[in-house]
């Protein structure tokens, strides 16, 4: 089982907004020794949205989906997720309920009108029509509901809404996940190495230690700095050192540039800045990168969307994983 996300909007895909859900629901996980195994963005599109809920509910997976939910004709959330489950859309009681309430104290600030047979808000009470069998998620922020349905759990689009509500949903029901796995990362910033002379080493290091990860993270200099790689093994923290260590001594071994530690001269694919040429180790330092970092429990550095592992196939939209 993994922790998966959706995000849905054409707004995002449009880059009319900018997506603020992935970082954050990274670190809500991270906090609580949680990582997140894949995400998906998808636009206003039923038929599509459709396609990727049902594969996501047959994987079994926790999923959390933002955006969508509302009573406007662009939103599709709810009724693609009933569709996916071949299930009817019911209106939930208590989303009325909540609905209802909401709608009395607008129009007791002046907003509207509580009279429920009205147009407007009949339409708002499309707010909670969810698949049959649905439970309702809270919202601190407005009352209005989110909905959760095997394992998957819908809130709005507005992070000010979702992520309290997330958030809640970890806490109260996720809990005996937390802080489970005793895993850790280790990395360092290598010079004077191609990603393809490294491969081996990263290979080696794998095979030998079957509950670790190696991975490679290159920059190309693009701010001005020397190009570098971010080189580093994450995993079962018992066998973290050790790999750590194994992983070092080969880029040493076969000539890399450590910064603040300049690879002996005259090892094989030694680069010739270690040497101690002018300009060498120490304007390495100069463009800011330390040599070695340590990540916390779910050990991911931050590689953003494009980077995550795990998601269920998918290959006719962007895909996160």
């Amino acid at each position: 089982m993994a922790f998966g996300l959706i995000i849905i909007g054409d707004e995002i895909l449009s880059g009319k907004r900018q997506d603020k859900h992935f970082p954050r629901i990274v670190e809500l996980l991270r906090q609580r020794g949680l990582s997140l195994g894949w995400a998906h963005y998808v636009g206003d599109d039923r038929a599509a949205l459709v396609e990727l809920l049902r594969r996501t509910f047959a994987s079994g997976d926790v999923v959390f989906s933002c955006g969508g939910i509302g009573a406007t004709p662009d939103d599709h959330t709810r009724q693609a997720a009933a569709a996916a489950l071949g299930l009817p859309l019911v209106l939930h009681p208590e989303a009325a309920a909540l609905i209802t309430a909401r709608v009395a104290e607008t129009a007791a600030q002046g907003q509207g009108s509580a009279d429920m047979t009205l147009p407007d808000n009949q339409r708002r009470l499309k707010m909670g029509e969810f698949p049959a069998g649905a439970d309702i998620i809270p919202n601190p922020f407005n009352r209005i509901p989110g909905f959760r349905i095997r394992h998957h759990w819908f809130v709005p689009g507005f992070p000010v809404m979702a992520w309290p509500m997330l958030e809640a949903v970890l806490d109260t029901h996720y809990r005996h996940l937390f802080h489970r796995e005793s895993a850790g990362d280790r990395s360092m910033i290598v010079r004077g190495l191609a990603e393809s002379t490294i491969s081996p080493l990263m290979e080696d290091v794998e095979r030998d230690f079957p509950l670790i990860r190696a991975y490679s993270l290159p920059s190309v200099g693009w701010d001005g700095g020397r190009r570098h790689i971010e080189l580093g093994v994450k995993g079962d923290l018992v066998s973290l050192e050790a790999a750590f260590a194994r992983l070092r001594e080969g880029v040493l071994a076969l000539g890399g540039e450590l910064d603040g530690e300049p690879a002996a001269c005259g090892e094989p694919g030694h680069a010739p800045v270690s040497c101690g040429a002018a300009g060498g180790a120490g304007d390495d330092a100069a463009d800011g990168s330390e040599s070695e970092t340590r990540h916390g429990s779910d050990g991911e550095p931050d590689r953003g969307p494009e980077a995550q592992a795990g998601a269920p196939a998918d290959t006719s939209r962007q895909k996160v994983s």
